[in-house]
């Protein structure tokens, strides 16, 4: 759809990342790092003053103490967090519960790693975990659970009392948990993230992966940790030592800086909540329902009062007619399932966002999107 929207020179609501600058001083710090000589390996689990940033961020945030040495690993984003946490534990034949829709690298890590996937469907429209269904898809053969909150693509966020069922449900099992946490500075309407950092019985059998892209606003450059227990973080580090190794090195240094700034992340809620807020009311006479959004750069929307279409069918038409590019939410299914969703990423600068929602609120009917 990025594609498709540059060659039709559309207004890119598709994929997740930001149009407008990063940090002004974060950048200040990483061109200082460089100019400063930080430009050779850095060790294989990160930079140490970053692992201790890390650290003590988590201890404010989380009110648990986690070891720079022993817990935590820096990593080249979240996704590659998720695939060698996956590469870690699966071995041929294990099954894997994953919730749909789902950020699309969670099945096919699994299945590169010779799992097999459990799809379990999140309730629409509201996408909450029904927890009878995931009752009943643990077998003898479940090796881990994967979850994700703030949710990608459809913006809902996992509550406390959902914390303590998955908890329960594992207690007395050898099932891992990889917990997908990119989004945990972007969490709106006073809501608490609920990071499996503050659950001690959950996290010690635990992968907690997140992405400094997200909270900084650096999708590029591809910086991420994992946190897990330090028999797992051994194991873990075993595939990343012959895998990346380590992590591009003056990025670090600014960060072990930056980190230090709490500030800096924990405005980041209200930041991005107006500008969901933002492009909430400039959408409200398009003839799109907008379903909730809890949490990160997305928000999703049905359009029954444009008819039955397929969500592929009329994101491609958005694009090429309308000057709008989204994603089809069936995209985020392993079979395509279609409940006409389409997501609209709102981490823009406003008058993105205004000149975006001008266009789709333009449409009257079916009509218009094929004119």
């Amino acid at each position: 759809m990025s594609a498709l929207a540059a060659e039709h020179g559309a207004i890119n609501l598709g994929q997740g990342f930001p149009d407008f600058p990063m940090d002004e001083e974060l950048a200040v710090l990483a061109a200082k790092a460089i100019t400063d000589g930080h430009n050779q390996y850095a060790p294989m689990a990160g930079y140490m003053p970053l692992r201790e940033a890390i650290a003590a961020k988590i201890q404010r945030c989380y009110g648990n103490s986690f070891s720079p040495s022993d817990n935590i690993t820096i990593t080249p984003g979240g996704s590659y967090a998720i695939y060698t946490a996956f590469t870690t534990i699966l071995q041929p034949g294990d099954e894997v519960i994953v919730f749909e829709p789902a950020y699309d690298s969670y099945i096919p890590n699994i299945i590169a790693n010779g799992g097999i996937p459990v799809r379990i469907p999140l309730e629409f429209p509201t996408y909450k975990i029904n927890w009878e269904k995931v009752k009943n898809a643990i077998t003898s053969k479940t090796k881990a659970i994967i979850i994700n909150s703030p949710h990608n693509p459809t913006g809902s966020v996992l509550a406390h009392e959902d914390i303590l069922i998955l908890q329960d449900l594992l207690r007395d099992s050898s099932i891992f948990l990889i917990s997908d946490e990119v989004y945990e500075h972007l969490v709106f309407d006073g809501l608490m993230h609920n990071s499996i950092l503050k659950y001690p019985e959950l996290f010690s059998r635990s992968f907690v992966c997140f992405s400094f892209g997200k909270v900084y606003n650096c999708t590029g450059w591809k910086l991420g940790y994992c946190v897990a227990p330090s028999a797992l973080t051994a194991e873990f580090r075993k595939i990343h030592q012959f895998d990346a190794f380590c992590c591009f090195t003056p990025t670090q240094v600014a960060l072990a800086t930056h980190l230090q700034k709490e500030e800096r992340y924990l405005q980041l809620s209200c930041f991005m909540q107006q500008k969901r807020d933002l492009f909430l009311h400039e959408m409200k006479n398009s003839p799109f329902t907008m379903l909730q959004s809890s949490g990160s750069y997305f928000v999703c929307a049905t359009y029954e009062k444009l008819g039955k279409m397929p969500a592929m069918e009329l994101a491609i038409q958005l694009t090429k007619k309308i000057g709008v590019a989204t994603i089809p939410v069936a995209a985020f299914y392993a079979d395509g399932n279609d409940d006409q969703v389409l997501r609209f990423c709102f981490a823009k600068r406003d008058e993105t966002l205004q000149e975006a929602a001008k266009k789709l609120s333009g449409i009257a009917c079916m009509a218009d999107v094929f004119q």
